[in-house]
């Protein structure tokens, strides 16, 4: 690399990171760093889960994507000191330094601290999380035998999902396109049973009421059920025990898979910067974080102030949020204004199987 070039290091190599990287790489010796080899493209997810794409085609590796102007490095951020500019990194003896930080980590799977629910129920954020999903569904389907009653077929072969959001919604359509499927391949009896869980009064909340109602009758037309206004208090192995209009219910399942919601990256608690009520990092309009004018922070874990409400962490708002993290980490080092730039919503959409 060209070392006269500034030292641009950037943490995390989700959507944000990674657009941000190949955004700098001709103009500054970039380097980042994450605890995994490959990047995951989320928003198929569920085709990799039903086998429509191989995961070499949602979750290449980082240095399949990088050329030689991007180094980067595998491992765990230990420690950041923003005084003297260095991050120790859990695989290397010396640490980094740098002349800008990006912080683009994401967040992780939010249990909600339920009981079982980090033990027992899968979350659905990477590849060996729906590597793991469908052994589970195909071991299930191996143990019903097309002799076995239509009733108990479907009593083996329930799966819940716990979350009605966007998530929740396209993983439990996919879930039951797949099993249906696989039921007539087999020559199984009967239907299997997805459950989909949601805490609020309706599913898809933040959506327009005319996507609303089409995944509405989506789901009744899967026979998914759907359980609005119910709290999950525990995970088991095989079951969760739930309450909805203050009974409480017990339904045995296959699998638990845990789409509700995100929390922040356990890495950015450690981090001493300014944060909201939530934990996330405040940042200004241009991705500065407060007190340190060369860190900017995107994502899942930044906050930008005099913005609201809280933009949801989709891709386009990563790819929106980068672009301008590149433009003003060049301006930064040129000596130049800064820009800000509204962020435009783009539009929804959902696989709805």
């Amino acid at each position: 690399m060209v070392t006269n070039k500034k030292k641009v290091l950037i943490i995390g190599g989700g959507f944000g990171g990674l657009f941000t990287a190949l955004d700098l790489a001709a103009n500054a010796d970039v380097t980042l760093v994450s605890d995994t080899d490959h990047f995951c493209f989320r928003p198929l997810l569920y085709e990799y889960l039903s086998g429509e794409v191989e995961a070499w085609h949602i979750a290449p590796d980082y240095k399949e994507l990088f050329n030689a102007e991007i180094n980067f490095v595998r491992g765990a951020v230990e420690a950041v000191d923003f005084e003297n500019q260095t991050v120790k990194v859990s695989t290397r003896q010396d640490s980094f330094d740098y002349n800008a930080l990006v912080l683009a980590v994401g967040g992780v799977t939010n249990f909600w601290n339920v009981a079982g629910a980090e033990d027992f129920a899968l979350p659905f954020r990477g590849i060996a999380d729906a590597d793991e999903l469908r052994n589970q569904m195909t071991r299930a389907l191996d143990k019903v035998s097309p002799t076995l009653a239509p009733q108990d077929a479907r009593e083996k072969l329930t799966f819940a999902v716990v979350g009605g959001g966007a998530s929740g919604v396209e993983l439990a359509t996919k879930m039951s396109d797949l099993l249906t499927d696989a039921f007539r391949r087999r020559g199984l009896k009967g239907e299997p049973h997805v459950s989909l869980l949601e805490m609020s009064n309706q599913i898809v909340p933040g959506m327009g009421e005319d996507i609303r109602s089409y995944v509405e009758k989506t789901l009744l037309d899967k026979h998914i059920d759907v359980h609005l206004q119910t709290e999950v208090l525990e995970v088991k192995p095989h079951g969760i025990i739930c309450e909805h209009n203050g009974k409480q219910t017990e339904i045995e399942t296959v699998a638990t898979v845990w789409t509700a919601g995100v929390k922040v990256n356990p890495l950015v608690e450690k981090l001493n910067l300014a944060k909201d009520k939530d934990g996330l990092i405040l940042v200004n309009q241009t991705l500065q974080v407060k007190d340190f004018d060369n860190v900017f922070a995107l994502g899942d874990i930044a906050k930008v102030e005099e913005v609201a409400p809280i933009l949801a962490g989709t891709a386009q708002l990563a790819n929106q949020e980068s672009a301008l993290a590149a433009h003003n980490i060049r301006a930064f080092f040129d000596g130049k204004d800064l820009k800000t730039k509204p962020f435009e919503e783009l539009g929804e959409a959902l696989s709805l199987g």
